[in-house]
């Protein structure tokens, strides 16, 4: 019998990934810190759970595990010790982050996970299997692309957990793949208008996982990716980039921290049910090609409890090759179209000299 666990269980996110894990018949071994909020919810979904700290013990909660999905952020500081875990132990890893540098580090384990037999795939949520899938299939329809933007519009709310993250990187700027390389650039320097799906809106570029993941699923070598945001917005996060070493500092992260403790909650399903997603990516090569593909989603929570889940069940189940691969990698674009609330890719193509 396969025994999978979770941790990170009764954040926002871990707990949709719980309940619809027992609604499909799955039982999870519910993790986490703190014995005061696992315990409850493992009782409320009849599973069983086990308490741990992240450090380097953490091997010897994992002997009897199989897979294990994280889901307790920030990752740049909890994925880690999980993942050196999931080596020491012989153990599948799975995490649902956005966060580049988590992507490039596990990147970077990909011989040693060759060597224990095992998966590390990070990134089996909305962040980043949308944009993942929608990277694979231009690189399928335009093999010589030498240019991708990727990118994506949703009314959804937030989580405490995506806040953190946020506020984690204040003061970061962004990031783009260039000529192959990771290359910092000030926040709101790149903007232009993209018709994510639903009209034409103005977008500025963001530090998301695609810059990282996208390269190693494509290996197109100039990456970017974008937001819809309202031209006021691009204006003032220039402004912001000359009070970046104040952003940065502790005195004013937590106090914005303990804020979101105390204060943000995360949509709930009627606000999700209402909050489609809109994917959009670009590829174009050398010669002026262009290629535009666009996909509908569901709610970028609900698209990472299917995702994670889906990625999970095909994981114990299947036979896959060992190594760190991204999502679009290991099971292809599809994957995408498999989801419940997705629709199905849409391609369009410029050719220069013809508008068809």
């Amino acid at each position: 019998m396969t025994t999978w666990l979770l941790y990170g269980a009764t954040g926002y996110t871990g707990k949709l990934i719980a309940q619809e894990a027992v609604e499909r018949g799955m039982r999870p071994l519910l993790a986490g810190r703190s014995k005061e909020k696992v315990q409850p919810l493992a009782e409320e979904l009849g599973l069983a759970f086990r308490i741990f700290e992240l450090n380097s013990q953490t091997a010897e909660h994992l002997e009897d595990i199989d897979l294990v999905l994280h889901c307790a952020g920030p990752f740049e500081k909890t994925s880690k010790p999980m993942i050196h875990a999931c080596l020491k132990a012989g153990v599948h890893y799975l995490d649902i982050t956005g966060e580049i540098s988590v992507f490039e580090y596990t990147h970077s384990l990909h011989e040693e996970a060759l060597q224990k037999n095992i998966i590390l795939c990070s990134g089996v949520g909305f962040d980043v299997i949308p944009t993942d899938c929608t990277a694979l299939k231009l690189k399928q329809a335009l093999p010589d692309a030498v240019e991708l933007a990727l990118g994506f519009d949703s009314d959804s709310g937030i989580s405490p957990g995506t806040m953190k993250t946020m506020v984690e990187g204040l003061g970061g700027g962004n990031t783009v793949r260039k000529e192959g390389q990771l290359t910092d650039a000030a926040i709101g320097k790149h903007q232009r208008l993209i018709d994510f799906g639903r009209g034409k809106k103005s977008a500025m570029a963001i530090p998301w996982g695609d810059v990282a993941t996208a390269y190693y699923t494509t290996g197109i070598p100039n990456i970017s990716a974008w937001i819809p945001t309202p031209k006021a917005a691009i204006y003032a996060a220039r402004l912001l980039n000359a009070a970046s070493p104040l952003l940065s500092s502790e005195k004013v992260k937590q106090p914005l921290l303990k804020w979101v403790e105390q204060g943000v909650e995360g949509p709930n399903q009627e606000q999700r049910a209402r909050s489609a997603a809109y994917i959009w990516g670009q590829a174009a090569n050398a010669d002026g090609v262009i290629k535009t593909c666009r996909i509908n989603t569901a709610n970028v929570y609900d698209l990472t409890v299917y995702g994670a889940l889906e990625v999970t069940q095909r994981l114990l189940t299947g036979d896959y090759p060992s190594g760190s691969w991204t999502p679009a990698a290991l099971f292809g674009p599809d994957l995408l179209e498999s989801l419940p609330g997705s629709g199905r890719f849409e391609i369009d193509s410029f050719y220069p000299g013809n508008a068809n």
